[in-house]
C-alpha cells in the first residue's frame, strides 16, 4: 500500500509553505486506518460467511466451531469500530487542513463531511454488530449480522471516486459496481481465510471453492467496469487501455488486475491439484497453497486502498 501510494502520486503531500495541515503523521494515518478496517471487515465477513453456509447448524442453533466464529467475529467487528472511529477523526483533520489538537473547534465543518458521515454510520454499524456477534447463538442472529456486515460495508463507499457525481448514470453504475466488488472480495478473501481457520473438511472446501469461482467472476467483472469508467472519465474512448500505462490511478488499476490475474490462477490451480489431494486425505498442499493466496490477496487490498486515495 505504502510503495503504491508513493508510486501513483496517492502519498500524502507536506503542505505549501505557511500552512499548518494535519501533519504528514496524521495524513499518513487515514490510508494505514483504512487497511485496518479493511482487513477486520473481511475478516468479518469471512468468518460469519463460515457460520452461514460453511459448518452446520442443528435446529438452528450453533455448533461449537460456528459459536468460534461469531466469537472471532465479534472481535474483528470491533477491530473495524475502532478503526473507524480513527479513520473519521483523522479523516476531517486531513480533509480540512487542520491539526487534531483544532478538530474540535471546527466540529460543525468537519459533521458537514460526506465521509465523516459515512464514517460515523460505519461506526455505529460495526459497535452493534460486535455487539449482536458477542452473543449470537443462532443461524437467525447470524443471518442478520450479515445484513448489518453489508450495511456498514455499503456507506464508505458511496462517497469515494464514483459517488462525486450522483446523478449521472455513469457514476451510479461505477458505485453500484464498486458495491458489488467489495462484496464479493469480502467474501472471497473472508472466506478462504474462514476456510483454513474453521472448516477444513472436503466438503466445505468443495462448496467454497464453487462461491469463490463466482466471486472472481464478480470481482473480475466490476473491477474492470469500475476502472474503466473512472479513467474513461478523464480521457474519451476506452481509457482503461490509454492510461493505465500513462497515469497513476491506471497503473494501480493494472497492478490490481495482474494480482487478480495470479490469484486466479492459484484457484485454478486449486481445483486441479489440492482439491484432490484433499479428497485423498492430504491437506498440507491445500493448506500452503491457501496460506500463500491470502498473502497475495492482502497485497491486492493494500493496492485498493492505494487505489481509494490516488487522484
Amino acid at each position: 500500500m505504502v510503495v503504491a501510494l508513493a508510486a501513483a502520486g496517492g502519498a500524502p503531500q507536506r503542505p505549501p509553505e505557511g500552512l499548518i495541515g494535519a501533519g504528514m503523521p496524521l495524513s499518513w494515518s487515514v490510508p494505514i486506518l483504512r487497511f485496518v478496517a479493511d482487513a477486520a471487515a473481511i475478516a468479518t465477513g469471512g468468518a460469519l460467511l463460515a457460520v452461514v453456509l460453511l459448518l452446520p447448524a442443528t435446529d438452528g442453533k450453533l455448533g461449537p466451531q460456528a459459536l468460534r466464529a461469531c466469537q472471532d467475529a465479534a472481535v474483528a467487528a470491533g477491530v473495524w469500530a475502532v478503526a473507524s472511529i480513527g479513520g473519521l477523526v483523522t479523516s476531517a483533520a486531513v480533509i480540512l487542513g487542520i491539526p487534531l489538537s483544532h478538530l474540535a473547534d471546527h466540529a460543525s465543518a468537519a459533521g458537514e463531511l460526506d465521509q465523516v458521515r459515512a464514517l460515523a454510520v460505519a461506526v455505529v454499524l460495526t459497535a452493534i454488530l460486535a455487539v449482536i456477534l458477542s452473543g449470537c447463538r443462532t443461524t437467525r442472529g447470524a443471518r442478520f449480522a450479515v445484513v448489518l456486515t453489508a450495511a456498514a460495508l455499503t456507506g464508505p463507499l458511496l462517497t469515494g471516486h464514483g459517488a462525486i457525481d450522483r446523478t449521472g448514470f455513469w457514476s451510479v453504475l461505477a458505485t453500484s459496481s464498486l458495491v458489488v466488488h467489495v462484496f464479493a472480495a469480502t467474501a472471497w478473501i473472508g472466506g478462504l481465510g474462514a476456510v483454513l481457520r474453521y472448516a477444513r473438511e472436503r466438503h466445505a472446501v468443495e462448496q467454497f471453492s464453487r462461491l469463490a469461482l463466482v466471486c472472481a467472476i464478480a470481482v473480475g467483472v466490476t473491477g474492470l467496469l469500475t476502472g474503466e469508467i473512472h479513467l474513461g472519465d478523464r480521457e474519451d474512448g476506452w481509457g482503461l487501455i490509454t492510461q493505465w500505462v500513462t497515469s497513476g490511478y491506471g497503473a494501480l488499476v493494472f497492478a490490481k488486475t495482474v494480482a487478480f490475474a495470479v490469484l486466479v490462477t492459484v484457484g485454478w490451480w486449486h481445483r486441479r491439484t489440492t482439491l484432490p489431494d484433499l479428497a485423498a486425505g492430504d491437506p498440507a498442499a491445500f493448506r500452503r497453497l491457501a496460506v500463500v493466496e491470502l498473502l497475495i490477496m492482502a497485497g491486492t487490498v493494500g493496492l485498493a486502498v492505494a487505489l481509494s486515495r490516488t487522484p
